[in-house]
């Protein structure tokens, strides 16, 4: 990696490391740290020209000790108001946002939007954010290995950044963190990192939090995130050809939205999804044949996840392929008929509960069944 010497009004900065199989994007994303100079307004010289975000490192020749010029203003610092009331609206962009309590927002270091919709997905979770504060700069015991422990150590800072800076944060450290645990997110094609996909990299991450991380109790990490992100389902397995049948038990991190061509909302494409096929081999009849899984939810996480399945494996041209197809979904979603008959008897009293709080609110009349109902919403608060 060359060194080089940045100069910026009268301001010289020596010493300066570029990692030149990464995008420019990510050595302005550097200079921004330094000079608080938006990597939008920077225009460094280099040769008599400007920096591009898609220049080729390769084609500028650079050398160790060369001098650079970097023009451009930095953000300006708001002073406070000597008197006065102040109102959100009069403020900077940057200050509307910590006023209403959005996060800070996330650079895209060159293909990495799949990773930083995945940070801020996971940001968005106080238990985690909890858990992680509390996680040590030491490796732990019970097998946890130096990379993992080092990728959770970055998410940990990198969601600290997220919540003390109103201004836009690099996650440069997490990104190698993340190419260093998992390396497929390092692939390149024609010496350009390759969009990859977010729910691989949700699915990755959540795995190495679900090892290394522990609660104030010493909880198994395991636990604490099944907790958080797991769903129970439970599966009858069934032949039709043989008649066999059997029971399964799972624990999984998503519910898939398979898309088709008759799939048009979330509902139906959930449904798809937790009846599948498969083929094995059937004892009674000595050969493989087809049998039917269906799936049913027996235990829900504090968060549920969906997942949009998009992609799918073309033969013909053997690479992947999107399905662009519009699937609509609600703001609130309702799994009950996706549930076991287990879950469905433990969900039916708040699920009236709720009922009769709507109605209520809209004035219409609510029948108390039983002395005791009146207490349940407090059960279930």
């Amino acid at each position: 990696m060359p060194t080089v010497c940045i100069k910026w009004q009268k301001q010289v900065f020596p010493g300066i490391e570029i990692d030149t199989s990464q995008p420019p994007m990510v050595f302005k994303t550097q200079l921004y740290t330094l000079t608080g100079v938006p990597p939008e307004r920077q225009k460094i010289m280099v040769k008599g020209g400007i920096l591009k975000d898609d220049t080729d490192w390769s084609t500028l020749g650079l050398k160790d000790g060369q001098k650079l010029m970097m023009i451009g203003t930095a953000d300006e610092i708001v002073k406070a108001p000597e008197k006065g009331p102040v109102f959100v609206e009069d403020l900077p962009e940057e200050e509307q946002a910590a006023a209403l309590g959005h996060s800070a927002g996330l650079y895209n270091l060159g293909n990495t939007c799949y990773m930083n919709s995945t940070l801020q997905c996971l940001h968005s979770v106080p238990e985690l954010k909890s858990a992680l504060l509390s996680y040590s700069d030491n490796v732990r015991g019970n097998g946890v290995d130096q990379a993992s422990h080092s990728l959770t150590v970055a998410t940990r800072n990198t969601f600290g950044e997220l919540d003390q800076s109103v201004r836009p944060v690099a996650p440069l450290h997490f990104l190698q963190m993340l190419r260093k645990k998992y390396p497929q997110f390092a692939q390149q094609q024609n010496n350009v990192y390759m969009q990859q996909d977010a729910e691989e990299c949700w699915t990755q991450l959540i795995y190495t939090l679900s090892q290394t991380l522990t609660s104030e109790a010493s909880e198994p990490a395991a636990a604490q995130m099944k907790e958080l992100f797991g769903i129970d389902l439970v599966s009858r397995v069934h032949c039709a050809e043989s008649g066999e049948e059997s029971s399964e038990a799972e624990s999984v991190y998503s519910l898939k939205c398979h898309i088709s061509h008759d799939v048009n909302h979330l509902h139906e494409g959930l449904k798809h999804g937790l009846k599948t096929e498969l083929e094995k081999v059937s004892p009674s009849l000595g050969r493989t044949a087809i049998y039917t899984r269906e799936s049913r939810i027996n235990e829900l996480p504090r968060y549920l996840t969906v997942q949009f399945v998009r992609f799918f494996w073309k033969r013909e041209s053997n690479q992947k392929a999107k399905i662009l197809r519009k699937v609509d979904y609600p703001l609130e979603l309702d799994v009950y008929d996706f549930c076991s008959d287990e879950l469905k008897l433990k969900l039916q009293t708040p699920r009236q509960v709720l009922r009769d709080a709507e109605s209520a609110k809209f004035g219409l009349k609510v029948e108390v069944k039983t002395s005791s109902s009146q207490n349940i919403e407090g059960v279930i608060n």
